[in-house]
């Protein structure tokens, strides 16, 4: 890589769509991955302003226009959603596909990490100087690591006054484990600043290597030599043999491909040092489309479908991994390729994604949609940007717009052929939030603008809790939360929030004999039923059970049932004025009246709700609150804090387990009411390090 391309080729890009690349070989599709402040915008505008495919550095502040307005805001929207940019490099066109670096948008990450084929982690210089890296960042290193994604660390900001980046390489090689190795070192000015690179295979330039250089290029050529699968190079390395350059770089290419190798360069934006050995490892390093393994897929049936492949003449299978609207011209589905090729003016078929995923889906949704549409064009885009192009194959990138029916992570295929790719993994969205319209006028608007929120973003979810009448957006947490209500006006809804409720069960407190009385007389047909019911609490769970042991038919068997009935519809509308339903309680019918004329179902079922209600009176209720069970899945130096606040939270630890190397995963019962905030303040706990699930466990006593 260092020695292989042209320090200062660059190539332009070519036609109002930018570059057009129909080899998938010829094409890298790299997501940035990084937290707030790492420098990952930045840096893509570098880049694009590197290879001309913009004029210069932060002409392009949304991906839109040259930078006349202010670019603060329009940056703040970027910052949470996904983006793509194009440059040519070297006959190769790279999608720079840029995420946001917050934890609550993850959805927009894990969108990016499955429309790419090698990740890029941008780390700042001055995090060195703390010696940890984000959690969150390690994280997601290991969330690709654990699907064998090749990853490369670029060093960004090393013009920053805090920079120390032989500091912050140790502490990405700590963090992110092996492999990880520098293959350049920085070349400093008299004031410290970053004027250069030093290439440690190519030993370039010649007579200006940095102090350490000679141990740290015997260190990655023995980690390049352990990855080759030529067994003789380690031998003649130790027999004191000059290794060719080119080999080394061929097996290092090899091993950064395949994910076992992790390149860590220091790079500058803003003069422009580092991009061109970036650019190299982009190319020479990271896989094309055809060497990165496609999701799985099937017939919209379910059916078995051959595995696909990157290649352009193969079925149509393509993804929508992000969409959004525009002002201009409505929704834009952004889309990623993996076999065949979209065209203008063809007729694809939607598949609808929920089929597969109806957790992530409203409550009452239909489990799918599958719709034939017209595409009238194909964009390449540039952030916001849309430039018209006349295709686009197997492993690129593209917008389409107007797809009606098109929802974040469909699948779009050819009409006469329609599949489904299999779904990527969301985490549970953990946080609810309540949203009411403000005016019955407002009402309308409310219901449009969900639906449209909730098709493009596969992380919120949306309940509305037949108990507690409440419409729930459930987010990632509170910044995702804010954008979700911003969005939600900015769509003409006016709407407030309020507090979340919890819906509670109810019980009796002790066994009791009580009678329900319903006789009316009203000089026509009257009303007579008598029922003794005994009614008894029952464990936690066990719900409602009705037994007759009426005799000699003192209440007419075909009115037994009606009893129950009523008793049955009295528990769902609670033992007191709180409404709460009624569980766990068996009900006896032992004894009644009834009249030959007046008796009926209706009364009976009248006679078996008083009853109940008189059980309420004589035995005392006991209110009782939802318990989940969590999984928080920690690291071992926060591990005292969260279960002291467990505890705090009236929480019941059932067990400790491992769960990987200085991580813990702790189970729990905790109340949900307590549940409501915990996955800010978790996160708050934790530095963002912890992740939990929860599943609903059981009802038990609420505290009076």
């Amino acid at each position: 890589m260092a020695v292989r391309a042209d320090a200062g080729q660059r190539q332009s890009q070519q036609g109002k769509g930018g570059p057009a690349v129909t080899d998938p070989a010829r094409i890298r599709n790299v997501v940035l991955v990084g937290p707030s402040g790492s420098g990952k915008t930045t840096l893509v505008e570098a880049l694009l302003a590197h290879t001309s495919a913009i004029p210069r550095a932060g002409a392009v502040v949304d991906g839109t226009t040259v930078c006349d307005h202010d670019p603060a805001a329009v940056r703040q929207q970027r910052s949470v959603a996904l983006s793509v940019a194009p440059l040519l490099h070297a006959d190769t066109k790279i999608n720079l596909i840029d995420t946001p670096g917050y934890g609550d948008f993850v959805g927009e990450l894990r969108a990016g990490l499955r429309a790419a084929d090698a990740a890029l982690f941008v780390v700042a210089a001055a995090e060195g100087r703390e010696g940890t890296i984000d959690p969150a960042t390690v994280a997601q290193w290991e969330e690709c690591a654990a699907v064998g994604m090749p990853r490369a660390v670029v060093i960004s900001r090393c013009d920053h006054a805090r920079a120390d980046i032989e500091a912050t390489i140790a502490a990405c090689q700590d963090a992110f484990g092996a492999g990880v190795a520098p293959l350049y070192l920085p070349l400093r000015s008299g004031e410290g600043g970053l004027t250069g690179l030093y290439g440690l295979l190519s030993q370039t330039p010649a007579g200006a290597a940095p102090a350490g250089a000679e141990d740290a290029r015997g260190e990655l050529i023995e980690g390049i030599i352990e990855q080759s699968e030529d067994e003789s190079l380690m031998e003649r390395y130790l027999e004191g043999e000059d290794l060719e350059v080119t080999t080394l770089i061929d097996d290092l290419e090899t091993a950064v491909a395949r994910g076992s190798y992790h390149p860590v360069i220091p790079v500058c934006a803003s003069s422009g040092t580092g991009l061109d050995a970036m650019l190299e490892v982009l190319v020479g390093g990271f896989p094309s489309p055809l060497e990165h393994p496609l999701p799985r897929v099937s017939g919209v049936d379910g059916s078995e479908h051959p595995v696909l492949h990157a290649d352009p003449d193969g079925p149509l299978a393509a993804e929508v991994v992000r969409t959004s609207a525009d002002a201009y011209v409505g929704r834009v589905s952004l889309v990623r390729v993996f076999s065949g090729t979209l065209r203008p003016d063809s007729t694809v078929h939607v598949s609808g994604h929920h089929a597969t995923v109806p957790a992530q889906r409203s409550a009452g949704d239909d489990n799918g949609h599958d719709n034939d549409e017209r595409l009238a064009h194909v964009y390449a885009p540039l952030g916001a940007t849309l430039r018209e192009v006349d295709a686009c194959v197997a492993g690129d990138i593209c917008a389409l717009t107007k797809l009606g029916s098109a929802e974040t992570g469909d699948t779009v295929s050819a009409a006469d052929h329609p599949l489904l790719l299999s779904c990527w993994d969301l985490p549970e969205p953990l946080l609810p939030i309540a949203v009411v319209a403000h005016t019955r006028g407002d009402e309308d608007a409310l219901v449009k603008t969900l639906a449209k929120i909730v098709a493009a973003d596969p992380t919120l979810q949306l309940e509305r809790n037949q108990e507690t009448h409440q419409t729930v957006l459930w987010c990632m947490g509170e910044a995702h939360a804010d954008v979700v209500l911003s969005r939600l006006r900015a769509g003409g809804a006016e709407i407030d929030t309020e507090p979340v409720r919890v819906p509670l069960r109810q019980t009796i407190a002790k066994p009791a004999r009580v009678t329900g009385r319903h006789v009316k007389q009203s000089g026509g047909h009257g009303q007579y039923a008598v029922c003794h019911v005994e009614f008894e609490p029952l464990p936690r769970g066990s719900g409602f059970e009705f037994t007759s042991k009426v005799v000699g038919g003192s209440v007419p068997t075909q009115f037994i049932p009606s009893v129950e009935k009523g008793i049955r519809a009295q528990l769902e509308r609670g033992l007191s004025d709180e409404h709460h339903p009624a569980v766990d309680l068996r009900a006896t019918l032992v004894d009644g009246k009834a009249h030959s004329v007046d008796s009926s179902d209706a009364a009976f079922q009248t006679a078996g709700s008083l009853a109940l209600r008189e059980a309420a009176t004589a035995c005392g209720t006991v209110t009782l609150e939802p318990y989940d069970e969590v999984a928080i899945r920690v690291p071992d130096e926060h591990l005292g804090s969260v279960l002291g606040d467990l505890s705090g939270r009236r929480g019941r630890v059932l067990g400790t387990d491992v769960a990987g190397l200085g991580r813990t995963l702790v189970r729990a019962e905790v109340p949900c009411i307590e549940l409501l905030r915990y996955a800010v303040d978790l996160r708050a706990m934790t530095s963002g390090a912890a992740t939990f699930t929860r599943t609903f466990a059981r009802y038990d006593v609420a505290p009076t």
